[in-house]
């Protein structure tokens, strides 16, 4: 399944595709995608909807984020070789883990929003997972079954807030718009091979990230299992998995978004982002 928000902001309604990719409202059988009703027992009642019975969503003026909000919005750091290497960096050992404040969730086709003070605000496509049910103490063979769904994430970053500031990665990871997530969340059923996907990012049409979650240090699975030893995932936490390389911070010169920058983005089979950068007021 493919499932969406649509409707203006504080107004989306909860929405799938059929499978003629039509857009169709679920509001009288869901209220929202968000914590348990993203969760392996909500999504089966939704599964068991005949969908052609559901009000056609003609022409939406615009798609939200996928989840309403999250419990918990994890990140994963240097989690691809080749972009450990372009920030120059050793691989991890193991896996790097740090938050994005859940105010950062915005959707799939709004505005990147610059802060205030920002010099060096950047992109980051990442393949975003969404957990379906409590997991703590998983085994790397049982952990792909935690997995709700998948769906796209643009890990904005402002790298001096990151970096240059002390302290923890999370300032430089979550100011309002920082975290763009869909246009779907696709549940896993139809995600055969997370470690499979191509994942790739323009930068005003030309491409600057091009590559495949096989790159990835630490996989999906790994991931979830070895973060339910130190924590409890919950349902509706988002897990953003790691970007590849092409990160501005990476480029030589150093390239970082400007007000009317635009972002195309993309993981295969989970649908395409567009942002463009706007400063704040």
């Amino acid at each position: 399944m493919k499932l969406l928000r649509v409707g203006p902001v504080g107004q989306e309604k909860p929405a799938i595709l059929d499978d003629k990719g039509t857009i169709r409202d679920l509001s009288r059988h869901v209220s929202d995608f968000a914590g348990p009703s993203v969760g392996f027992e909500a999504l089966n009642a939704i599964r068991a909807i005949d969908l052609s019975t559901l009000p056609v969503i003609e022409n939406p003026d615009r798609i939200g984020a996928c989840l309403a909000s999250v419990p918990n919005f994890y990140c994963i750091g240097l989690n691809y070789a080749k972009h450990a290497a372009e920030a120059g960096m050793d691989a991890p050992k193991e896996p790097i883990i740090f938050s994005k404040a859940s105010s950062a969730l915005s959707g799939p086709f709004d505005p990147v929003i610059i802060p205030r003070q920002s010099t060096k605000t950047d992109w980051e496509v990442e393949l975003g997972v969404v957990i379906g049910k409590a997991a703590s103490y998983v085994s790397e063979a049982d952990a792909l079954s935690y997995v709700a769904g998948y769906c796209t994430v643009n890990d904005v970053s402002e790298r001096a807030f990151q970096i240059e500031k002390g302290g923890q990665w999370i300032k430089g990871k979550s100011a309002p718009s920082f975290g763009p997530v869909g246009p779907y969340l696709v549940t896993a059923d139809e995600v055969p091979d997370p470690q499979n996907l191509s994942l790739s990012l323009s930068l005003n049409g030309a491409t600057v990230q091009d590559s495949n979650t096989s790159d990835m240090i630490f996989g999906v699975a790994e991931i979830v299992s070895y973060m339910s030893q130190f924590m409890m995932l919950l349902p509706g936490d988002i897990i953003a998995t790691g970007t590849p390389s092409g990160v501005g911070m990476g480029m030589k010169p150093q390239r970082f978004l400007v007000e009317g920058d635009v972002m195309e983005l993309e993981v295969e089979g989970l649908g395409r982002q567009w942002q463009q950068a706007t400063n704040a007021q």
